[in-house]
């Protein structure tokens, strides 16, 4: 039997029980409390099993909240902007103007949608030139206005199809990262499922990176690594552990600055994972409003430079090695 089934089980049979207790006389909170303590332990003891293949496994469940939940549920009053004054809209960003906490903010979402129709929709969360193009027009929009930007990463990657190369995917990618490390308001981004290569960096650049606890960031995907290390997208389990890439890694490479925990899973306790994300958006806007423009843009080039590690070579001249 499965552990995931063991778990459902055994919260069927604690239900059952809640709702047979004080029946004709029947005294059932012992039993109760002895089964939500073993429910407790086994959860716990599930949680420090899981590998990194698991999170990278988990991170991808199909029933894992979209960033649309996650937009529901932080704000109000969500208004959509589209397209991006070019080519047209792209459906896999979702971004526009709404209220968090009494506050104007701009919102800018990658989204994988959520049954297949909407994933075909929204090209599994994979965004073309057009939507880092618009992702852009709201991040200067944000600045103009002096909103702070709230961004939500779940990807795989952007779009690596001809029409992409043709409409220079990657110098949009680039322009995007450009554009967010200089803007002049406080950034916060949210690494909510898969933070896949360039086309999640390009919306990830910001004053404070969270990752859900279950949730991957990654300069490749472990199938696409395993293909160029060994010729075997089979082995992207051993390739998902050797790219250090769930949150706790990311976290002790200095690459984010928040886990959040997720307990059983964002998909099986949603409010509880995105009220505890709540709680760390707004630590973190409430910290970073205290800086000046100034403070604010040299704090953010010090966390980039810091990121990672590197050594200085200086090459000797040909007379001197002589």
């Amino acid at each position: 039997m499965s552990e995931e089934r063991t778990l459902k089980e055994l919260e069927e049979q604690i239900e059952r029980l809640k709702a047979l207790n004080s029946k004709n006389g029947l005294d059932l909170n012992q039993e109760i409390d002895n089964l939500t303590e073993k429910l407790a332990q086994r959860k716990d003891s599930s949680k420090e099993g899981l590998d990194d293949w698991d999170r990278v496994k988990l991170a991808r469940h199909p029933d894992r909240p979209d960033s649309r939940d996650y937009i529901n549920f932080l704000t109000d009053d969500f208004y959509a902007l589209r397209g991006d004054r070019l080519i047209g809209d792209d459906s896999a960003l979702e971004g526009g103007l709404a209220r968090y906490d009494g506050e104007t903010v701009i919102v800018i979402a990658q989204s994988k949608g959520g049954d297949a129709e909407q994933s075909q929709e929204t090209n599994f969360g994979m965004l073309k030139s057009q939507g880092y193009r618009k992702a852009r027009r709201l991040m200067k929009l944000g600045e103009k206005f002096g909103f702070p930007i709230l961004t939500l990463i779940d990807t795989p990657g952007a779009y690596p199809g001809k029409e992409a190369e043709e409409l220079n995917i990657g110098g949009m990618i680039a322009r995007s990262i450009s554009t967010m490390v200089s803007l002049e308001v406080p950034t916060v981004a949210v690494v909510i499922g898969e933070g896949g290569s360039g086309g999640a960096i390009a919306i990830g650049a910001a004053d404070r990176v969270i990752m859900l606890e279950n949730s991957i960031y990654s300069v490749i995907s472990p199938e696409g690594c395993a293909a160029i290390l060994w010729n075997d997208r089979e082995q992207a389990d051993e390739a998902a552990r050797a790219l250090k890439l769930t949150a706790d890694h990311a976290k002790e490479l200095g690459v984010i600055d928040e886990v959040v925990p997720e307990e059983s899973g964002a998909h099986e306790d949603f409010e509880s994972v995105a009220g505890n994300l709540k709680g760390s958006i707004t630590a973190h806007l409430k910290e970073l409003k205290n800086y000046d423009t100034e403070t604010l843009l040299e704090k953010r080039r010090e966390k980039y430079r810091s990121v990672g590690s590197f050594r200085k070579v200086v090459q000797k001249k040909k007379n001197q090695q002589e």
